[in-house]
């Protein structure tokens, strides 16, 4: 696994910063995961759903990091592969892309994401699903939940690939 880069969250701060800070902390850890790897071992399956790779959850990521900020907080049509026929697309279309261009479009991503932030505040709301309105909190906060979780499965799949460990 590459050095550790992550910058940790600063104990003290307004609840933008804050909630940022353990996001950040969590995407940086995504991309660390990633690094160091073969294309082999970040395009292969180690647990029982083939969709759960590496390149697989970098991928993911990036179209969750999309859909929430760029479609659902700034409007933007959703631009992500999946579909109703091929829902797990994202997924299955990272089988063919290389690591670092994963790594690349999910780092891009995330930068996209901070400066919807930055122009918006935590309270600001928008229309959401036709189920009433959706604020930056809720999805800076699913974001930490989201990101955290697949950190998680990152842990297990690189622990099986090589035996690397630690948070």
């Amino acid at each position: 696994m590459t050095a550790d880069t992550r910058i940790d969250p600063a104990y003290v701060g307004d609840e933008l910063a804050q909630a940022e800070g353990f996001l950040d902390y969590l995407r940086a850890t995504i991309v660390m995961k990633a690094r160091g790897l073969s294309e082999e071992d970040a395009h292969r399956a180690v647990l029982p759903s083939k969709l759960m790779t590496v390149a697989g959850l970098l991928s993911h990521l990036r179209w969750v990091e999309a859909y929430w900020f760029r479609t659902v907080l700034c409007g933007e049509p959703d631009a992500a592969p999946y579909t109703k026929e091929r829902p797990d697309a994202e997924f299955e279309d990272a089988a063919h892309l290389p690591t670092a261009r994963l790594i690349a479009e999910y780092e891009a991503e995330c930068a996209n994401s901070r400066a919807v932030t930055a122009r918006m505040g935590l309270t600001d709301t928008v229309p959401f699903r036709n189920q009433g309105e959706v604020n930056v909190r809720w999805v800076v906060l699913h974001m930490i939940e989201e990101t955290g979780r697949h950190a998680g499965h990152l842990d297990i799949i690189r622990e099986l690939l090589d035996g690397v460990t630690g948070e």
